[in-house]
């Protein structure tokens, strides 16, 4: 198992292969007449979308965070409080 000091960067890893995988496949489909190969003009752009989303995660992450807990409130306990 991965030590979960590593848990921030897992996910930014995870997060951003995952949104740049989806966003990059829908703007080669659009961007690709219908009898032209897929799959390697998608890779390809997978592949440079993620090298940028990857960094770009790890630095906004932390700023969404916060930006959450500013704009949230902190749940009070107790069974009726929504």
């Amino acid at each position: 198992m991965i030590p979960a000091r590593y848990g921030p960067a897992l996910f930014s890893l995870i997060l951003s292969g995952t949104m740049s995988l989806l966003m990059s496949g829908i703007a080669t489909y659009r961007s690709l007449p219908p009898h032209q190969g897929f799959v390697g003009p998608w890779m390809n752009a997978w592949l440079t979308a993620w090298l940028l989303a990857f960094p770009a995660v790890m630095l906004a992450a932390p700023l969404a965070r916060r930006a959450v807990a500013w704009l949230t409130t902190p749940r009070t306990t107790g069974p009726h409080h929504p």
